[in-house]
């Protein structure tokens, strides 16, 4: 037995209409179930209850046996005082308010219908998948509830990430420049990479960035040592000794500390080379002053490409080393990379600036992420065989955020998909 159910239970009325008790505090008749609350405090707000002729009006609080409230130590929390009705699957002990006052319990185990209970072990322990617990029923959800919810879900997506954003503007003083070079960094810096890219962003003062911007070898520089990619004492290449001995006037100049550690190399393909990724991001910042607000002007996918369009440094077009040379191309950003940027960066970021000016960007959003091409890996493919192709980028991710946060959690009740289900089969 999980909250959930009992939550699942109270919110959508599965209660007979009749002969609920309340033990010595007589009958139970529910008039409303009120407000689920999902952050603390008492698990239903508003609630309306009938206990023995006399209404009430306040808040449920559930558990599964009555003795958790003291286990939770709601007995001296004022914020349960206005609790009216204990709402439990086994009521052990009796509870009591902070005044003394006994609170009702209502013990769901006598009530709760058996089919009810056999639909839900059906969802969550008979049926144990290869992929999520609902999935031989997946393909019976209706298709506009399903698009809806992924439309919702995406926008949890978008607030979870935002929470990295507000902390990195929180340290910055609200630079969102400052935020945004960051950001790209890390991004730059894919799955591999990009813990490191994200800690090394944050210790360069953006400042010198900006300042050094004008200077496309002057920047490469100082990103190449920043990143730690110029920490080979034994390197003989005419190029990185350049870079080097630049690097070494600008710690002087701009009195950088000396860092330890450098990005991998194992398990990339080489155009996802942190040489390339650096040179890229460097070559993105030569000569512009104010790409957030670029970005935040931008309202189609094709504004973004043409912002993105950059390359890497002329070193780089026969090499993926430092040192080593290779069969001569372009390394410029591909369509593939940039729209990972917007899915990663551009879109979380503009999200959070909407609400930093008090507007709702929501639809434009939307819209843009409608035209980035959807992601490719194992969960996006499995949804897909279940019946749910992602159309684009906005549906995978909110795909990622159904599995990650639902699925894989055994939030089938906290979900619209798994509460149809349970709906339907009771």
């Amino acid at each position: 037995m999980r909250e959930d159910l009992l939550h699942f239970i109270w919110r959508h009325n599965k209660l007979p209409k009749h002969g609920l008790c309340a033990g010595e505090n007589g009958n139970v008749a529910i008039k409303s179930a009120g407000t689920q609350n999902p952050y603390a405090g008492p698990d239903f707000f508003n609630a309306q209850v009938e206990i023995n002729g006399q209404l009430w009006a306040g808040n449920v609080e559930m558990h599964i046996k009555s003795s958790d409230w003291y286990a939770h130590h709601h007995e001296t929390d004022e914020n349960y005082d206005s609790v009216i009705l204990h709402v439990v699957w086994e009521g052990d002990v009796a509870v009591f308010r902070r005044d003394g006052s006994q609170i009702p319990a209502l013990e769901l185990s006598r009530y709760v219908p058996e089919q009810l209970l056999m639909a839900y072990r059906e969802l969550m322990e008979n049926s144990k998948p290869g992929f999520i617990n609902c999935e031989k029923d997946f393909g019976a959800i209706d298709p506009f509830l399903v698009e809806s919810w992924l439309h919702r879900l995406y926008i949890e997506r978008l607030e979870h990430k935002s929470e990295l954003i507000l902390d990195l503007l929180k340290r910055s003083n609200n630079n969102w420049e400052a935020v945004l070079f960051i950001l790209l960094a890390k991004n730059f810096g894919s799955k591999v990479n990009g813990t490191f890219f994200l800690e090394r962003a944050q210790q360069l003062d953006f400042s010198i960035v900006r300042k050094t911007s004008n200077e496309p070898f002057q920047l490469e520089s100082l990103l190449f040592g920043h990143f730690g990619l110029l920490d080979e004492r034994d390197c003989t290449d005419g190029y990185y000794l350049h870079l080097q001995k630049e690097y070494d006037y600008l710690s002087r100049k701009y009195d950088l500390s000396i860092r330890t550690g450098k990005p991998e190399f194992f398990g990339l393909r080489p155009h996802n080379f942190p040489t390339l990724r650096v040179s890229q991001l460097a070559n993105l910042y030569h000569g512009r002053q104010g790409i957030f607000s670029e970005l935040m002007a931008s309202l189609s996918l094709k504004d973004v490409h043409r912002i993105f369009d950059v390359g890497a440094s002329p070193y780089w077009h026969d090499h993926f080393t430092f040192g080593k040379t290779s069969r001569k191309s372009a390394k410029k950003l591909s369509r593939k990379f940039i729209d990972l940027l917007v899915i990663n960066t551009l879109v979380p970021l503009k999200f959070c600036y909407a609400k930093h000016l008090g507007k709702d960007w929501n639809e434009e959003l939307i819209a843009l992420m409608a035209e980035v091409e959807k992601e490719s890996n194992s969960i996006i493919a499995n949804f897909e065989r279940l019946g749910a192709k992602a159309k684009n980028a906005l549906e995978s991710q909110a795909q990622l955020e159904l599995y990650t946060n639902y699925c894989a959690k055994n939030k089938c009740l906290q979900c619209r998909l798994g509460t149809q289900l349970l709906n339907r089969n009771t």
